[in-house]
């Protein structure tokens, strides 16, 4: 794909949606943290169901920590994978106190040694959190990469660094959330919803690819 395709991509996504929003409830770097930590392997909306009752109770590292992990549970029972989540959500508040002030770190490196944190989430932090130009590869955008060409790769740091290198720079920035919702509500995993696509023209997949 030519970047003269990818600029045209970008520009039809920004005018559709010109101020992307993640669908994560959130109202400090903190509380996105955690919710992004309780997201793997489930759903935003069901991480907004707990996340909203918990973050009323407790949304500060000392908060959280006070709860201890049986507490916590209690509020995240009803996510995926709950018990080992819990168990990093009350790590991280640990050395989030001991190390850092109680404040969320604004570097890859110290995000990632924080329990539970790996470099999706840490990405996802950076740019939503802190405005990084930094891109969080997650199955809906390795699809989408890979799909339509825009930045094809065998794994997920492969189409992150092919994203961060070939995404026009004044799309860098919401880049994240303009392709995360185009995978999850347009370009959807078994059968894409080609017809309605606002890049369907500009798109390189081949659709016998599904037969």
């Amino acid at each position: 794909m030519n970047k003269e395709k990818r600029f045209e991509i970008f520009a039809r996504l920004r005018e559709q949606n010109p101020q992307p929003q993640t669908e994560l409830n959130f109202s400090s770097p903190f509380e996105l943290l955690v919710a992004v930590t309780l997201s793997a392997q489930a759903t935003d909306v069901s991480v907004n169901k707990a996340t909203d009752t918990l973050f009323a109770v407790a949304n500060t590292p000392e908060r959280i920590y006070q709860l201890g992990e049986e507490g916590l549970k209690a509020y995240i029972k009803t996510i995926g994978l709950f018990n080992s989540k819990a168990r990093h959500v009350i790590k991280m508040c640990r050395l989030l106190m001991d190390l850092h002030q109680s404040q969320v770190p604004q570097t890859r490196a110290q995000l990632e040694a924080l329990p539970g944190v790996g470099r999706k989430t840490a990405n996802v932090v950076l740019n939503t959190a802190f405005k990084q130009p930094v891109m969080a590869v997650d199955t809906h955008i390795f699809r989408v990469g890979n799909r339509t060409r825009i930045a094809p790769g065998k794994d997920v740091l492969e189409v992150e660094k092919r994203l961060v290198r070939l995404i026009p720079k004044e799309f860098l920035m919401d880049a994240h959330h303009w392709l995360i919702l185009h995978g999850r509500y347009v370009c959807v995993a078994r059968k894409p919803k080609c017809g309605s696509c606002l890049i369907e023209d500009l798109c390189e997949f081949n659709k016998k690819e599904l037969d």
